[in-house]
């Protein structure tokens, strides 16, 4: 025992560490303190609008049988890639109103219990004032295939004939574009094969007052377009120049594109092979519809 400390301050001092030990292990059992997010964060980030994303096919099927890259094979690769790839959205070039049909077939195999949509437009033929035809009689042009929420979903079609034409050449290049669920404009177009300037003048005029008069009369809509341009970027015309400032573009490293609105985003291109069937690639991508979109009917 140390000189002058007593039992009782021994016990004493024993009974404060005993005490202290034991508010350390309770505080070490309660749970850690977390922020708490108030309901109304929780409710608001639940109603958000999510974004939309669509797959997107671009084909050029040389199907009229009157063009040299016509084989035969166009119809039964196409209906296998869009087996395989399973798009929401897909441009045709180069088909026969028949062809649209056949693949409407298809389209609704791989969006079960879905309303699909199917839109033609066929080229004009300017010596005969009529429509221009394939080979096997059929009218011949551009088509587009998309799905909808109900059958009582709005999906209005607008539909035209360019107004500057390539005079050498008889056929009258057409566009087409399909109202989907009232939240993506989706259009085609094939432009002139014989006059590239001419081609340059037609995407010019789609995209700088076709489209955004839609927007003016519909109201608007993020808008997205896949074709055969017949144009490149880098060459002489440039593809480049009748794509709107902030608007995106991909390619298939050659003639046909996809462009979109600066409220699509687009993403994952890839180049699916044709194997021969015709003589363009398909050209795949994602579009991303952002959350917030501009009023529609803007006043």
């Amino acid at each position: 025992m140390h000189p002058g400390v007593s039992v009782a301050a021994r016990s004493y001092r024993f009974l404060r560490r005993t005490l202290a030990v034991g508010c350390l292990l309770a505080a070490a059992a309660l749970p850690a303190t977390r922020p708490t997010v108030p309901p109304t964060v929780i409710a608001d980030a639940a109603h958000a609008p999510q974004p939309t994303v669509l797959r997107m096919l671009q084909l050029n099927l040389c199907n009229s049988g009157r063009a040299g890259c016509y084989t035969g094979r166009a119809m039964a690769r196409a209906a296998e890639v869009i087996t395989a790839e399973a798009p929401d959205l897909v441009t045709l070039n180069e088909i026969c109103a028949g062809d649209l049909s056949a693949l409407h077939d298809v389209f609704q195999t791989i969006h079960p219990g879905r309303t699909v949509v199917a839109a033609f437009q066929a080229a004009g033929d300017r010596p005969s004032g009529d429509d221009t035809r394939c080979r096997n009689g059929q009218r011949f042009g551009i088509g587009l295939l998309t799905h909808v929420r109900t059958p009582a979903a709005p999906h209005t079609v607008y539909a035209g004939t360019h107004p500057t034409q390539d005079l050498a050449d008889p056929e009258e290049r057409a566009w087409l574009c399909v109202d989907v669920d009232g939240a993506l404009l989706a259009c085609t177009t094939h432009l002139s094969a014989t006059g590239y300037r001419v081609a340059l003048t037609q995407c010019d005029h789609l995209l700088d007052t076709i489209l955004p008069s839609i927007s003016r009369d519909a109201g608007y809509e993020p808008t997205v377009l896949g074709g055969d341009l017949n144009l490149r970027a880098g060459h002489d015309p440039d593809v480049r120049s009748c794509t709107p400032p902030g608007h995106q573009r991909i390619d298939d490293g050659r003639l046909q594109h996809i462009t979109a609105t600066t409220d699509v985003t687009l993403c994952c291109r890839t180049v699916v092979p044709m194997h021969g069937a015709t003589d363009h690639p398909g050209l795949l991508a994602t579009l991303t519809i952002g959350r917030s979109r501009p009023d529609r009917r803007p006043a």
